[in-house]
């Protein structure tokens, strides 16, 4: 048991709550309501297979980095509760599961599994070259609502999209918030970020743009999706969410950046997704 408590603390199952909403956004789109027990069963399970894939081997290939951060000295692959080789079986393991959920999905699932696959792959490594690597994190998560809608509809549409950029640049925007606590660490250790390229206060403020973009995004894609108003009550509370965050940020007062102020950003998934299921209904 303890084994197991590992593995799921390494993938950090708990910020599901990032994505999983977004996924089943898309597929309640597709699907005008409610949808089928097979589709709502396959694109959960491929989106646990391909967040956990995500997850471990983000901390795989991070790993000599992790053991030097004194934030990051408990996580399991550091403390050695799980070891290099144990991840590698679960990152295979969990993108066969993923594989195997996809081929349950529409057909043009399979083909465009890499599709899923690339931005997570590369988002690692995108820390040791670009301070776009926030963006890359944003392109990797967009997945979500494009590819559950792919699994129902098989095909793109313009509304797909804007709800699939609204939800990367607000993942991005946030992960540049969260990363400004690391500007000395990475500047230590030669890593890329907007905080550390463009300064605390600069990064802050393009977060703060960038929300605001993700936000009229958000709105865009209801109108696109004709969605009724209890979306946008739905936005506007995930707005509110954004601000107040925002509010909580100071570039000479990180302090209130902790894992509460990670996790409360779920918020803004679960409130959207919410009230898009509610609109479908009204």
């Amino acid at each position: 048991m303890s084994k197991i408590k590992a593995h799921m603390d390494n993938i950090a199952l708990s910020h599901s709550v990032f994505a999983l909403p977004f996924a089943y956004m898309g597929l309640v789109l597709a699907s005008g309501g409610w949808p089928a027990g097979s589709d709502l069963l396959w694109v959960t399970v491929a989106m646990v297979g391909a967040r956990s894939a995500a997850l471990a081997l983000n901390n795989l290939i991070d790993l000599k980095y992790d053991r030097l951060h004194p934030r990051f000295k408990a996580r399991p692959m550091v403390t050695g509760a799980v070891k290099p080789w144990e991840a590698v079986l679960l990152i295979a393991g969990s993108l066969a599961v993923f594989l195997f959920a996809a081929s349950h999905l529409d057909p043009i699932c399979i083909p465009l599994a890499p599709v899923a696959v690339i931005p997570f792959t590369l988002y690692p490594y995108m820390k040791r070259i670009s301070w776009t690597c926030h963006l890359v994190l944003g392109l990797a998560l967009s997945i979500a609502p494009i590819g559950a809608w792919m699994a129902v509809k098989g095909e793109l549409t313009a509304a797909i999209v804007i709800l699939g950029l609204a939800v990367a640049i607000w993942i991005a925007a946030f992960d540049v918030i969260y990363g400004s606590q690391d500007v000395l660490f990475d500047g230590r250790q030669r890593l890329h970020s907007m905080p550390l390229r463009f300064g605390l206060r600069r990064a802050l403020f393009f977060a703060k743009l960038m929300h605001v973009f993700s936000i009229l995004c958000f709105v865009l894609a209801g109108v696109l999706f004709s969605l009724a108003w209890p979306y946008y009550i739905g936005v506007a509370c995930a707005a509110a969410v954004l601000v107040y965050q925002h509010r909580l940020v100071e570039p000479d007062d990180l302090s209130r950046v902790t894992q509460a102020y990670f996790m409360r950003n779920g918020l803004v998934s679960i409130l959207v997704f919410v009230f898009t299921l509610v609109s479908l209904y009204v």
